[in-house]
């Protein structure tokens, strides 16, 4: 069950310079795990981030037995397992299928599907693209070609609200109401019928393996095709309304709290659940990973904020904590700088690596245990100034940044920081963050 990794890939080639790829990627997945310093990292794709509250049981037990007890979300509302130990993939990938969680061994990475987290559920949106993502699950894995697509190839389905479609998708499908939707590709667009949409995204995901093959450059993704070897929608099947395509809105994810008359917005301390946390989710209709390190909850109304936020989730805008990502870092990461995740943690600016992180605390479950008296609870969101993103990368690979406008923290070989460039001492981060953050 468990392939060994290959080594690194080269890096990212200068701007004008053809890019060749030689071998796959190097992504890894449910059956295909990657050596960490801590050990061994599983990644679960989830179309839509879907999960039943089954699911979130088994993989809240497979965290505690098998993993370091934590789940991680990733920017694309996947899920990960790391800790793992090197003899632990025939009983991990059981499990999963058990689950349901596997179903398909030979296409399992390439099942990357990003949907808006809250479509059908608050009364946004033109269409319920969780209906399209299920859809287009079943044809990819239907399809024996499909699993030449790399790991890193990216279906986004937006629902007409703006919050994904800007995500970088090499695919991205947005309903556009009147029971139509529009295909992206590429930098170009075709109007169909909505309909259609699920089968004509995989058309096109076959038209760029393809191209990728006449250009014989190895390419994982749309952009990586070299100039005159686009994407054809039409030989790949796709025959449909042209239209115009200008670059995809980032619109903003949806805010902690209540969303629509069942269901709630959550997000995850520096995008990690533990094991309880993920039990606190439950009971649910269904549960969502998002592409913001969140988690959307159906079938759950205000009065489990509470619960929620006792927990250690993060259930109001305002929190110092809504926002603030970061990679690995170490001791998990050997590329890595410095304990990053330690150091993005809120609170006392005199005493980095000790702010409030949650796995440095007395109560690790609540990051936000030591509310200030008077502050509101999480059903009394106060209003705040919508902040940048902010990602703490332990080195310049900067692993799971957010999409769009961020505010960058590199950690760098002296101890210090770059804050989106400028040197910052540690102490000082803070402040500069914060600053950085309220720049536009």
């Amino acid at each position: 069950m468990l392939a060994a990794m290959p080594p690194t890939p080269p890096p990212t080639p200068e701007p004008g310079e053809r890019r060749i790829r030689d071998r796959g990627d190097a992504c890894p997945g449910a059956l295909r795990l990657h050596s960490a310093d801590d050990g061994r990292l599983a990644r679960l794709r989830l179309p839509g981030g879907c999960l039943t509250s089954r699911q979130v049981e088994i993989l809240a037990d497979a965290a505690e037995t098998l993993g370091d007890g934590r789940l991680s979300i990733t920017s694309r509302g996947n899920a990960e397992l790391r800790g793992l130990a090197d003899d632990c993939g025939a009983e991990l990938a059981a499990l999963l299928d058990e689950a349901g969680l596997l179903p398909s061994p030979t296409h399992e990475r390439v099942r990357n599907i990003v949907a808006s987290p809250a479509s059908g559920l608050d009364g946004l949106g033109a269409a319920d693209v969780q209906l399209w993502a299920r859809e287009l699950d079943t044809h990819l894995r239907s399809a024996p070609w499909a699993a030449a697509l790399s790991g890193r190839f990216l279906f986004v389905l937006d629902d007409g609200r703006g919050d994904v479609a800007g995500l970088g998708g090499d695919v991205t499908l947005v309903a556009v109401g009147g029971g139509e939707a529009e295909l992206h590709v590429g930098g170009r667009a075709v109007r169909l019928a909505s309909s259609d949409a699920p089968s004509a995204a995989l058309a096109v995901a076959g038209g760029f393996l393809d191209a990728a093959r006449k250009a014989g450059t190895g390419a994982w993704r749309v952009r990586e095709l070299p100039e005159g070897y686009a994407v054809d929608m039409a030989e790949s099947g796709v025959t449909a309304q042209p239209v115009a395509a200008p670059e995809l809105p980032q619109g903003p994810p949806p805010s902690p709290g209540v969303l629509g008359p069942g269901a709630l917005s959550v997000l995850a301390p520096l995008g990690r659940l533990t094991a309880a946390q993920l039990r606190a989710l439950l009971p649910a209709e269904e549960v969502r990973l998002t592409p913001w390190r969140g988690v959307v909850v159906a079938g759950a109304g205000a009065d489990r904020l509470p619960a929620l936020d006792a927990a250690g989730l993060i259930t109001r805008p305002d929190s110092p904590w809504a926002g603030v990502t970061a990679c690995t870092g170490r001791p998990g990461c050997a590329k890595s700088l410095a304990d990053v995740r330690a150091d993005a943690a809120p609170g006392d600016p005199e005493h980095p690596g000790h702010r409030g992180h949650p796995e440095h605390q007395e109560h690790p479950e609540h990051p936000e245990h030591a509310r200030r008296p008077g502050r509101p609870g999480p059903a009394e969101p106060r209003p705040a100034a919508p902040l940048l993103p902010v990602h703490f990368s332990g080195c310049e690979r900067r692993c799971g940044h957010p999409h769009g406008a961020w505010t960058d923290v590199l950690a760098t070989a002296g101890g210090d920081y770059l804050v989106d460039g400028v040197p910052t001492p540690r102490t000082a981060l803070p402040e500069a963050v914060t600053a950085a953050r309220t720049t536009r």
